[in-house]
């Protein structure tokens, strides 16, 4: 079989990889943004016969809780959120986290880590580029899907669920009451899909338990 590395520099596509991983010849894992607000989407469901739903609304909105997640499916789910942007610079320290444990897999099992994205600004900016050279040394190598075809990005699925079965229809205080939601709700989609969810701390660049 060709090497992986060699199958990247071709520029291989999604499915080239996901054989190889399936295979063992690598790790595969899937990287995308979302993010909550405080005023969760009001939504069909079932209520008592003669009474209508209400959901009643926090006296302010607040600010959206944004999260970046790498997926490797049926394994884990690795996280960080912050209330704000995910900034290049937050994206450049969980990539970094991600190339130490990339080194460390490649050590103990001679296979490389692949990082599947898209091609948002963050993932593709000057100070990107100048760490892949750094992250491939490490093992952990990008693959970039095509413009416009999120639906390939495994992770997508994740954060619908998410949103969907364990936030809908809620509405918070806070951005902390959020954030805190959001974490549990992590918690909980990892225990319904069979993987563990960890956070990554942003300021303390490890994983908070």
């Amino acid at each position: 079989m060709q090497d992986p590395v060699a199958r990247l520099n071709k520029q291989a596509n999604l499915a080239t990889l996901q054989q190889a991983a399936a295979e063992g010849h690598l790790k595969l894992k899937y990287l995308d943004e979302s993010g909550f607000d405080c005023w969760s989407a009001v939504s069909y469901s079932w209520f008592r016969l003669g009474q209508q739903k209400r959901q009643e609304q926090t006296p302010r909105r607040g600010r959206r809780v944004n999260v970046i997640g790498i997926l490797e499916p049926g394994q884990q789910m690795e996280y960080g959120l912050v209330v704000g942007s995910i900034t290049s610079a937050r994206y450049i320290k969980l990539m970094d986290w991600q190339a130490t444990q990339a080194a460390r897999w490649l050590q103990r099992t001679g296979m490389i880590t692949v990082i599947a994205q898209d091609n948002a600004p963050i993932h593709t900016s000057r100070a990107v580029r100048d760490r892949i050279a750094i992250w491939q040394s490490q093992g952990l190598y990008l693959f970039h899907f095509p413009k416009y075809c999120s639906e390939m990005n495994e992770i997508e699925c994740e954060w619908r669920r998410v949103k969907s079965d364990e936030i809908r229809g809620q509405m918070f205080e806070d951005e902390c009451d959020l954030a805190t939601a959001v974490i549990e709700a992590m918690r909980r989609r990892g225990e319904r899909a069979g993987y563990r969810a960890k956070r990554f701390g942003f300021k303390s660049k490890r994983i908070i338990e």
